[in-house]
């Protein structure tokens, strides 16, 4: 711009010029100037307590010698002073060297690759879940409730739940399966997604996974923000103004996180995905209603032009989302001994089935193998009470030095909290919220 400024100038005039190429005319008088030789450094005067040029190059020859040329200026140093010369401080020894760049690391130094955190890319639903495990507050302090949510990372809809007073793989195992066959999922069609907890890295459930073709990943080692989509929707869940302090048993516990999913998967409007419901962009509508929203915006665009400085508004959409992977098996923790799986059904599931109830003998042959163990629950199979005087921190979850009463004595203590009913029942959400 500049240069044609410079060639525009003589003919129609500098004014014109610039006005006609936008540029300042204090830049194109800039220009004309001729540049100002640079003003020669004055040398640096030396200091009175400097060594000559002289005593430098025998220090420099010293410190290069056979002697000492493997050894630290500190080193150097001290032998001197033990064989009585003093030269120089080794602090100057360190400058001397500094300036014919003889002061660095010479050991091999390992030259680190650029790394990028590994991803999974959702373009659409059911092609990528997040699941995790947050903790409700009972009734008292001590008693916790365990919450289990799957969700889809592209939607945010929640796709499963189930609320249950333990934390095992078994249930976990049921949850997904149950997920899986009523979200109609495809084999090698799904990447489950979750951080590196003990029933997410258990066996049991790495081996539903692969009898489902479903791709498994984790969180990276020590990295603790990999799994956020979930972390997000707990926030989401417990900053709301409807979410109580405690809850008075797990049947209200139920009760309410059936109306809380109703709510967060049809009326939630969510910042993440252009501010539309996750049962939306679930179930393919997110184009209709963000056309239909362009439509409201351009009318408005139109009777009132002024109030849009920046020019035609745009309706916000839907992009891909992506989550952290671990794809290195190597680097997976080593499996640690799972419990056995307990044989009582869980206390309660979300999402409403497509049609009637969804119980293990509608699975296909390997999920009714899976969910064998999860028939009638019998007095045999309910949770027993802790045994008192067990250690200090008898009200801490994740204690795990307690022992149990039963019939027979497990090498695995499962971290009971409170007595339970000997008997429990699958509990189906409603298709309305709770009233």
């Amino acid at each position: 711009m500049l240069a044609g400024a410079q060639e525009l100038a003589p003919t129609v005039g500098v004014a014109a010029a610039c006005t006609a190429l936008g540029v300042p005319r204090s830049s194109y008088y800039h220009a004309q100037r001729p540049a100002r030789p640079a003003a020669p450094t004055p040398p640096r005067r030396r200091a009175r307590q400097a060594l000559s040029p002289t005593e430098e190059q025998t220090i420099r020859e010293l410190l290069n010698s056979a002697r000492f040329v493997d050894q630290a200026p500190r080193t150097i140093y001290a032998t001197l002073l033990d064989e009585g010369h003093h030269y120089c401080s080794w602090r100057t020894m360190y400058r001397i060297l500094t300036q014919d760049a003889a002061s660095c690391e010479r050991r091999a130094q390992r030259r680190r690759p650029a790394y990028s955190a590994p991803e999974l890319l959702a373009t659409g639903p059911c092609q990528v879940w997040s699941w995790d495990i947050t903790k409700l507050r009972g009734p008292t302090p001590g008693i916790w409730y365990n919450l289990y949510v799957v969700l889809d990372i592209f939607s945010r809809k929640l796709v499963g739940w189930l609320l249950d007073a333990r934390e095992e793989a078994a249930l976990a195992e049921v949850l997904i399966a149950e997920s899986y066959t009523r979200e109609g999922v495809q084999p090698q069609q799904l990447t489950l997604h979750a951080d590196r907890g003990a029933p997410m890295t258990s066996k049991t459930l790495a081996e539903l996974l692969i009898d489902l073709g479903v791709a498994q990943s984790h969180s990276r080692p020590t990295i603790s923000d990999d799994n956020p989509y979930s972390e997000s929707q707990f926030k989401t869940m417990k900053y709301g103004p409807t979410y109580p302090d405690r809850f008075a048993s797990i049947d209200a516990a139920c009760a309410w996180m059936r109306w809380f999913a109703d709510w967060y998967n049809h009326e939630h409007k969510h910042s993440g995905i252009a501010l539309l419901p996750p049962a939306v962009v679930h179930s393919g509508r997110a184009l209709a209603v963000i056309a239909k929203r362009q439509d409201t915006l351009d009318a408005a665009y139109a009777t009132y032009p002024e109030r849009f400085p920046r020019g035609r508004p745009i309706a916000p959409s839907c992009r891909a989302r992506w989550a952290s992977i671990c794809p290195d098996p190597a680097l997976l923790p080593p499996q640690r001994r799972h419990p056995r799986p307990c044989r009582r059904r869980p206390r309660c599931q979300g999402s409403q089935p497509r049609s009637g109830p969804l119980t293990p003998g509608t699975l296909s042959a390997s999920l009714r193998r899976r969910c064998r163990s999860w028939r009638a629950a019998t007095h045999r199979n309910a949770p027993r009470l802790l045994s008192k005087g067990t250690g200090s921190s008898a009200g801490c979850v994740n204690h795990r030095r307690w022992t149990t009463r039963s019939r027979k004595r497990s090498s695995f203590a499962r971290p009971y909290i409170c007595r339970l009913s000997n008997l429990s029942r699958v509990i189906w959400p409603s298709t309305g919220p709770l009233l």
